[in-house]
């Protein structure tokens, strides 16, 4: 078994976890529209250098608009959300609401897709979001805009993830990346004078920082999916879960709590049995989830299915 391809996913998850928690400390200061404003801007030059190696004689204009423009609306919706939950919710509730993804993309890809989803992973899925109405505690807990947020982000993310599965093979990795970053650069720059608030050089570092780590992160998420199964590869997504353990308990005075754990441990093992199952399916199946090759689609993060295809059409 070649194990190159899982240390390179744990590798990138355990920075996209660091950088979940430098939005997570600068998010206690400054407005997600400003986070998101900065950390674009510092993004543009390192999605720009990837980019140039693509050697394609096209334009940036869209093959398909209104998807690309429904996607570009997702991706910006995506990173708002999952910014605002990283910086008000605990790290593990928050990676909680996000692993739900994985299951609605699943059951989006019925309508979208003309996916046809069997008894098993469509009880996968049910039971998965009961993992997430456990981590809720409807009644029991009052529910904030944190909640609403992540799972706002949860569903925007399969929205956008659906979307490039069903227009990757037609558009060009270029037109699927940069129209979500010029988006959240015009709409959060558009909104910054409302929020902005003055930034000592430190934290201006710290924006640079997410959108390096995001960057890094993302390379490294290429190349383990280049190197090793995507059934073993995606399951690897959820040892963010851990990382949230150490860090919320470290650097926030966070702790898990039973309901989240125990939510937690069924939306992970309703996320990882649908990956199987679309795994053994093979040829029968279009496995939107495995297919979806990404994390959570922030506005510094690469899209990894379009960069996938397009190193596959230079060999």
């Amino acid at each position: 078994m070649n194990l190159s391809g899982p240390l390179f996913a744990l590798a990138a998850f355990a920075i996209f976890s660091t950088h979940d928690v430098v939005v997570k400390t600068l998010g206690g200061i400054y407005s997600p529209f400003q986070i998101i404003f900065f950390a674009t801007a510092f993004s543009f030059p390192l999605i720009t250098l990837m980019l140039m190696r693509d050697s394609s004689e096209s334009n940036l204009r869209p093959v398909h608009p209104w998807w690309v423009a429904a996607r570009t609306v997702s991706a910006v919706i995506t990173g708002f959300s999952g910014f605002y939950a990283f910086s008000v919710l605990p790290m593990a509730q928050a990676y909680v609401m996000l692993f739900a993804s994985p299951l609605l993309i699943t059951l989006l890809s019925i309508p979208m897709l003309g996916e046809r989803v069997g008894i098993h992973r469509s009880l996968a899925v049910l039971i998965g979001l009961g993992g997430v109405v456990v981590v809720l505690r409807p009644g029991a807990e009052a529910l904030s805009l944190g909640h609403l947020a992540g799972l706002t982000a949860a569903a925007a993310n399969a929205v956008g993830s659906v979307i490039v599965r069903r227009i990757g093979n037609d558009e060009r990795t270029a037109v699927l990346m940069l129209y979500p970053m010029a988006a959240n650069f015009l709409v959060m720059g558009a909104l910054l004078g409302l929020v902005y608030v003055p930034m000592p050089l430190l934290h201006l570092a710290g924006m640079g920082a997410i959108s390096v780590l995001g960057f890094i992160a993302g390379v490294l998420l290429i190349a383990a999916y280049r190197n090793g199964d995507a059934a073993i590869v995606a399951p690897m997504q959820y040892s963010q879960i851990l990382w949230a353990t150490l860090f919320g308990a470290v650097l926030f005075d966070e702790s898990l709590d039973l309901p989240t754990l125990i939510g937690a441990g069924i939306i992970i093992a309703s996320g990882i049995y649908i990956v199987f199952r679309e795994s053994r399916l093979g040829a029968r199946s279009q496995t939107p989830v495995l297919r979806a090759r990404s994390r959570l689609s922030t506005p510094t993060s690469l899209r990894i299915s379009p960069m996938l295809r397009r190193l596959r059409e230079r060999r």
